[in-house]
């Protein structure tokens, strides 16, 4: 079978539960406001059992094989959203548990520390989208309206794929590359050679007033935990996705 079949779409009966997603889906075609999502199996050990979990396309394909909605695009998710599918499949098959070993950055002395995933919170986006997900905003210098979109799964998949084509000692243009999947329009003018050659010229301080804005459209998830150690010191701790987040399903 081709790995890019969204083995969850098979069988709409097969045991799952339904995750509320935190954008409100209202950036998808369809909108949802929640997916059906199946538990992880032995099977699924197959792909968590890779240390390059994010890094070889494991977590979308990962996110094919759970999602059972029938016609949903996966590539369309938000990182919000894939992020808080990521947590309950985690949840489900392991527990909230969290366990880190920190280091006090009073005595210098390593201390285990535990964070319960499920309480993470949301945060919700600053300024809301219209009616079709986009956003309207006016570059502070140049004076020009732009239509703007949030980036998704299958954008952030094509940037990383764009990474790698560039040899080490060259610098792949991402904030450009980033700018062009972001911008839907310039002054209602949708043409990809007109945007193309409008983001090549406008001034840093209009990118990144851009970028700054987009920040405030997204909800997120509030990831970044405080941990007391046992000097009393609080130490910061930010909650990734990685192959440290599965990593009770590599028997370690």
């Amino acid at each position: 079978m081709d790995q890019s079949t969204q083995y969850g779409q098979m069988d709409f009966n097969l045991p799952h539960d339904i995750v509320k997603l935190p954008s409100g889906g209202v950036f998808y075609k369809p909108k949802k406001e929640s997916l059906k999502v199946g538990y992880l199996t032995a099977n699924d050990e197959n792909l968590l059992a890779s240390p390059n979990i994010l890094n070889d396309g494991l977590i979308y394909n990962l996110l094919k094989n759970k999602i059972y909605e029938p016609g949903f695009d996966v590539n369309q998710l938000l990182d919000v959203d894939v992020q808080a599918i990521l947590i309950f499949l985690r949840n489900t098959s392991f527990g909230s548990e969290y366990d880190y070993k920190l280091k006090d950055p009073r005595t210098d002395l390593y201390f285990d520390a535990t964070i319960i995933v499920e309480q993470i919170k949301i945060k919700d986006a600053e300024i809301l989208p219209d009616e079709n997900g986009f956003f309207n905003f006016l570059l502070p210098k140049t004076k020009k309206n732009v239509k703007l979109k949030l980036l998704n799964l299958g954008d952030e998949r094509e940037l990383d794929k764009m990474k790698d084509l560039y040899p080490e000692n060259m610098v792949a243009p991402i904030v450009t590359k980033r700018l062009e999947k972001s911008i839907i329009s310039v002054e209602g003018d949708n043409n990809r050679e007109v945007i193309s050659k409008f983001i090549t010229q406008i001034p840093i301080s209009d990118s990144k007033d851009l970028r700054k804005f987009l920040k405030k459209c997204e909800p997120t998830l509030d990831l970044v935990k405080d941990v007391i150690a046992p000097s009393g010191e609080r130490v910061a701790v930010n909650v990734t996705f990685g192959a440290e987040f599965f990593r009770p399903f590599f028997g370690i």
